[in-house]
């Protein structure tokens, strides 16, 4: 087993410990403002940061644009081994598995339980292992479909309730304009396919006590694969690059017509398309139980307070404010233009008019309201980069070798398995 930096991180992730924790001074006996370090890539950050600093004299934050994604993942584990690491930094949920592992985030469970009721059990849950919490959530993607309104129309499809639904919509325009795709499905989209594949009821990392156990090769995964597939097989789909100078065109001219994705879409679609706006609405993620209107969120990022901060006390008092209260939370909805995490900026999301790309769709944010009252978190994995390297190179062989898709799912699973066991995790395959 496995030996961690964090104690709590230790305990949160069921691996073999030493009792090494994160520094706890807290205050400055000089008298001068407590300052903070805050790596963030979110558009306004610093205007939230400016915002704290002059309503709270006595802790001075500055921000630093370290970018996102593996890159900022990255940048922040080696800076800590480094020990010149920030005092927070934003983190997206799929890395902040691998974060606790390398001993990251500190455990602010006492710090933030008086904000938990902020927050949906859903959100919550993404930043809380076994108990302990790592990180205050920010932002949320509750999954969502994106849909050209007006084309739907013209042949008389319905919003699709179920993902049946969706395949005979796709097979009903297609019939009479074959130009039309129905959606592109990337083939790096492993990180697509981890949520939908948890809305069909298969987790593809979990963990429980000291035991890891991973089914991303698990029945339900591989019937959905099969699933889109099948679609695309059929023409109905493509599984090309989103967001290419290709894909946009097919935006702008009208022959992508859904986006399969999260309540974040509209203002990527509007910035890369925008004189398409009135012609797009967004509807709940098709179901594979019609029954059931459960989805998973994609995308999502999160505040921790680093280990090494001198100052935890502090630092969890700033990721409160911008993640927590009223005033954080609205900046986060309109200055860095994501959906809160919290339930008061949700709340306020309802009172404000529809995102640029469909001002038609007046109930817009009532609709993502009860989108997001029925999520359920993703657990992710220490080594979803191993992941999404091996998906990524499964799914273009598949695709470009007329090969199960399904097929992907075994050789992900092999190379996350392998990769758990030669860091010394107890790992088990799923059923």
């Amino acid at each position: 087993m496995r030996t961690a930096r964090n104690t709590a991180a230790v305990l949160a992730l069921g691996l073999a410990s030493i009792a090494i924790t994160g520094c706890s001074a807290s205050g400055d006996d000089t008298g001068e403002p407590v300052t903070l370090e805050y790596w963030a890539w979110a558009p306004g950050s610093q205007e939230e940061v400016d915002a704290f600093n002059a309503s709270h004299p006595d802790i001075q934050v500055k921000h630093i644009d370290a970018g996102g994604g593996e890159t900022s993942s990255a940048k922040l584990i080696t800076a800590l081994r480094a020990g010149n690491a920030p005092d927070l930094a934003l983190v997206e949920n799929t890395a902040l598995p691998r974060m606790i592992v390398s001993g990251v985030p500190l455990d602010i469970t006492d710090h933030v339980a008086d904000v938990q009721e902020n927050f949906a059990p859903g959100s919550w849950e993404q930043t809380t292992f076994d108990g302990h919490t790592f990180a205050i959530p920010q932002d949320v993607g509750p999954m969502a479909l994106l849909y050209r309104q007006d084309i739907f129309e013209k042949f008389g499809v319905e919003p699709p309730v179920t993902w049946q639904d969706y395949r005979d919509a796709a097979a009903t325009i297609k019939e009479q304009d074959p130009s039309l795709t129905m959606a592109s499905l990337s083939t790096d989209g492993w990180g697509w396919y981890a949520p939908v594949a948890a809305q069909a009821g298969d987790d593809w990392w979990s963990v429980e006590g000291e035991t890891w156990t991973v089914d991303i090769d698990g029945d339900k995964s591989r019937q959905v694969m099969d699933f889109f597939q099948d679609m695309y097989d059929d023409g109905l789909i493509a599984a090309d690059p989103i967001l290419t100078p290709t894909y946009n065109k097919q935006l702008n001219d009208g022959t992508m017509l859904t986006w399969p994705s999260a309540v974040w879409a509209p203002g990527v679609i509007e910035g890369v398309a925008p004189s398409t706006a009135g012609k797009w609405a967004l509807a709940p993620l098709p179901r594979w139980d019609a029954d059931d209107p459960t989805v998973s969120f994609q995308g999502g990022s999160s505040v921790i307070v680093t280990s090494s901060s001198e100052h935890p006390e502090e630092a969890a008092e700033f990721a409160k404010w911008l993640n927590a209260s009223e005033e954080g939370a609205e900046m986060i909805l309109n200055v860095q233009n994501g959906y809160p995490a919290a339930l008061s900026g949700q709340e306020i999301a309802t009172e404000q008019d529809p995102p640029a790309l469909m001002p038609q769709q007046t109930d817009y944010y009532e609709i993502v309201a009860e989108i997001a009252k029925n999520t359920k978190p993703v657990t992710w994995g220490p080594n979803t980069d191993v992941a999404a390297a091996a998906f990524t190179d499964a799914m273009n062989a598949a695709v470009q070798n007329g090969t199960p898709w399904a097929d992907a799912l075994t050789a992900t699973q092999d190379a996350v398995v392998a990769d758990m066991k030669e860091q010394g995790f107890t790992v088990k395959e799923g059923d």
